[in-house]
Formats: structure tokens, C-alpha cells, sequence
């Protein structure tokens, strides 16, 4: 019922009004989670887990909804520049529907201040940015400028971050070829993890939640805006195949305007990547 009582169509026009309905599925999300599961023996293990399945539950219609409208409007522009431009709202939307789930993940997670809900996220958080001590990261939730860099030169961890990201935006393109809306699993699963990151960088104190944001969002947001935009790339090929047949000119018109989609995302995480090994450091320490 809650999926069809906001309509996708109403916020076509006002990509900004995607913050709010981030933040209304992402609260619901992880509350729902939280009263329904968390004294259950067995599916308390996995809350990470079901509080992005939720999340996605909630986000389909839009999802399916903007790559549907974007396939259609794809097969009347060619060239980069013209390709950016009739796809930049909908990125938009997107990338606000994102900072609302960051938003609500990070505020909820530090008001219920129960560790269950994010154990997958933190895991994973540890994995990334303390591979050689897990374990110890995950028990202690801390932070620090050797956790960051996990010993490893700017260089070495810049690489890592491109094969990681280059790694994500593969299975997103993957998710979102096989099941045009798929993609949104992939980004509210990042959303998560980010959430989790912001609490364990802030030390769980909401009045920091700005900072938090901020620290993560300078190089997460051109970062999601990659893999956006190849959801919408995989989406919007998956729609022509369908629609037009692999031998309609229509559908090869799109097949370049995938393929500059690719490329366009391509160049934002290498952009990404050198934002958070290189100036992030030097502005949050």
C-alpha cells in the first residue's frame, strides 16, 4: 500500500522532493526492522540485510518509474553533452533519494544505538578500511588515520578504491540489465554502509551527523552519481532490448548513448577516487 500512495509522477518535476521520500523510506525501514525483528533470535543476525530489503521494497515504483521515462527520451538525443542533459534530473533524483537514506540510516541507527541493524555494514566498513585487523575494528567501532589507509601508500589505496568502485559499478550494471530496478539494491546497500561509517567516524553522537555527512558525502556523491548513472545505462538498454529489438535503429541510437553513459561514469569514479585519497585526508583528519 505505502508504495502506491506516493506517486512517482509528482516528483518529476522537483528532483529535490526525492530528500523527503529518502528519508520517509529509510526511517521506515530500519524502524520496521527494528520493532519486528530485533528480539528474534535468528533473523536478528541478518538486519543489515532487511533493512535494504525494505528499502528496496519501498523504492521499486521509482526506480522503474524514472528508467522507464528516461528509455524514452534516450531514443531522441545523441552525443555526450546532449546525453547528460536530458539524464541530469533524473540523476538528481536519485542522488537526493540517496542523501535521504543516508540521512535516516545515520540518524536512527544512532538514536536506537542498536548494533545488530548495521552488523553487516560495519563488517563491511572494517573490511575496507582495516582489512589486516577485522575483528578487532568491528568489537572497538573506532576510527582512526591508520584504519583509514590500512597501511597502505595513497597510491596502493587510490588503486584499491578504483578496482572496488570499478567492482560495484559492474554488478550494479549487472543487477540493473537483469532486473531494470535491480540497481536500487546496490545503492541502498552503499547507503547503509556510509550510514554505518558516519557512526562509527562521529563516535555515534547525532549532533555530528552534519560532519559525518559531509566527511563521506565530498567524495560519495560524485561516487553514487556513477553508479546512477550506470543503473540508468542498464536499465535503459535493458527497456530497448524489449521494446525495439537488437536490429531497430532506435536501439542502436541507444546502444551509444549507453555507452557514453559508461564512459561518462567511468571518468566520475576515477574523480571519486582521487576526491577521497587525496583531499579528504587533508580536510578531515
Amino acid at each position: 500500500m505505502l508504495e502506491s500512495l506516493i506517486n512517482p509522477k509528482r516528483v518529476e518535476k522537483g528532483s529535490w522532493k526525492m530528500l523527503f521520500i529518502g528519508l520517509l523510506y529509510g526511517s521506515l525501514s530500519l524502524l520496521l526492522v527494528h520493532w519486528f525483528f530485533a528480539k528474534d533470535t535468528v533473523l536478528s543476525q541478518y538486519s543489515g540485510m532487511l533493512v535494504v530489503t525494505f528499502c528496496v521494497m519501498f523504492s521499486l515504483p521509482f526506480m522503474y518509474f524514472i528508467i522507464k521515462k528516461e528509455e524514452e527520451e534516450d531514443e531522441q538525443v545523441e552525443g555526450i553533452i546532449k546525453v547528460w542533459k536530458i539524464h541530469k534530473d533524473a540523476i538528481y533524483a536519485l542522488m537526493w533519494l540517496f542523501l535521504g537514506f543516508v540521512i535516516a540510516f545515520s540518524f536512527w541507527f544512532m538514536v536506537i544505538q542498536n548494533p545488530s541493524l548495521f552488523n553487516a555494514q560495519v563488517e563491511t566498513y572494517c573490511m575496507i578500511n582495516s582489512p589486516g585487523n577485522i575483528e578487532h575494528c568491528v568489537s572497538e567501532y573506532s576510527l582512526s588515520e591508520a584504519n583509514i589507509s590500512g597501511g597502505a601508500t595513497k597510491e596502493l589505496r587510490f588503486l584499491s578504491i578504483i578496482e572496488n568502485n570499478v567492482y560495484v559499478m559492474i554488478f550494479t550494471l549487472i543487477f540493473s540489465l537483469i532486473f531494470g530496478a535491480g540497481a536500487i539494491f546496490i545503492l541502498a546497500w552503499n547507503a547503509s554502509v556510509i550510514a554505518a561509517a558516519i557512526g562509527i567516524f562521529t563516535q555515534y553522537k547525532i549532533a555530528e551527523i552534519p560532519i559525518g555527512i559531509a566527511r563521506y558525502m565530498i567524495h560519495g556523491f560524485p561516487e553514487i552519481a556513477a553508479y546512477f548513472i550506470t543503473a540508468l545505462a542498464g536499465g535503459m538498454f535493458g527497456f530497448a532490448t524489449i521494446k525495439h529489438g537488437i536490429k531497430n535503429k532506435h536501439f542502436i541510437k541507444v546502444i551509444e548513448n549507453v555507452a557514453l553513459l559508461l564512459f561518462l561514469a567511468i571518468v566520475i569514479l576515477i574523480v571519486a577516487a582521487i576526491i577521497e585519497v587525496y583531499l579528504t585526508p587533508l580536510l578531515f583528519r
